[in-house]
């Protein structure tokens, strides 16, 4: 099986080298935060119109399946996070703890995780419900997450509340309220509006990066720690695979809707993530704080197209239909 490269996140990782090169600084940097913000709302607002809400409120009567991709995504990922960052120096490196907690706060991805379920023969309708769950609660809880779990870091969370709600939540809710009227228009130009979309991602990107290159980032932060870092993430989605699919299997579930469990629970959202790190984050922190999401992204999606391929190869059964 040939494992294709994520280009986007290729380019991502262009932007970020950039940035280390070519940061933004003095009045530059400050008129980019100003656009960044502005960019991070209209990302919120397009996830608010995207987001069907006929397909999160039907899913739901599936609610065992949904309550544990949800004990998954907020509950598991955040405490092995956790766990992480409290291991030795040798093992963790400490630049990058706050991003490890960010990344363990994130919601799960929409498109990756309905395309593998999809792939690997599982229950998409399950998959769509459960995914964009995640996402609608995500604008609300990673936040929350993300404040409690580091309230001890005093400086790195950089937003007050009112600041984070005007940026992320009412963008978001602005989205859904004009859904009844601009949700076709929406999906009608979805290609060009993804292109919105990830640009203003790209836009966040290289605004962050900036901001702690020019607070010393690579001084602190070195290829030993990239390492450990790839090395974690792989641990990380090992085990919430295993837990994920042993909980699945241990609860009853088809096999079917283990696959949707498995996909929608041990995924992180960049699309999601980099636009909340910059509005939850100081802009030293924020660039920082994405690099261990950049790895796990990467990461997850070579493994899991691998187990996805490996579902699309069993048989069929008559009990798996039922």
């Amino acid at each position: 099986m040939r494992l294709k490269p994520d280009w986007y996140l290729v380019l991502i990782l262009a932007v970020a080298t950039v940035a280390s090169f070519l940061p933004a600084r003095g009045e530059v940097a400050i008129g980019l935060g100003w656009v960044t913000k502005a960019a991070i709302a209209l990302v919120f607002f397009l996830h608010g119109a995207r987001l069907s809400r006929e397909a999160v409120i039907g899913g739901m009567m599936h609610w065992r399946l949904h309550l544990v991709v949800l004990g998954a995504t907020f509950g598991l990922f955040p405490l092995l996070c956790l766990g992480i960052t409290a291991m030795p120096g040798a093992i963790t490196p400490q630049p990058l703890a706050a991003g490890i907690v960010f990344l363990g706060c994130l919601p799960s991805t929409i498109q990756s995780s309905i395309a593998f379920v999809g792939i690997a023969r599982g229950n998409v309708p399950a998959a769509v419900a459960a995914a964009s769950a995640s996402n609608l609660l995500g604008v609300f809880l990673t936040p929350l997450l993300v404040t409690w779990l580091l309230h001890t870091e005093g400086g790195m969370i950089g937003n007050s509340l009112g600041s984070i709600v005007l940026q992320l939540l009412v963008p978001f809710a602005l989205g859904q309220a004009l859904r009844p009227w601009i949700g076709n228009w929406v999906s009608a130009r979805a290609k060009t509006l993804s292109k919105v979309d990830r640009g203003s991602i790209l836009l966040v990107v290289y605004t962050a990066f900036s901001g702690a290159v020019v607070e010393g980032v690579w001084n602190r932060l070195g290829a030993l720690d990239i390492g450990r870092m790839v090395i974690l993430s792989v641990v990380l989605l090992a085990v919430v695979l295993a837990v994920t699919a042993g909980l699945a299997r241990i609860l009853g579930f088809s096999k079917a809707d283990q696959i949707a469990i498995i996909f929608c629970g041990s995924k992180k959202s960049l699309a999601s993530g980099a636009p909340m790190a910059a509005a939850l984050f100081t802009p030293a922190v924020a660039g920082v704080a994405l690099i261990p999401l950049m790895i796990f992204h990467q990461i997850q999606l070579i493994v899991c197209a691998a187990i996805a391929q490996h579902y699309a190869q069993r048989p069929d059964t008559a009990a798996e239909s039922r």
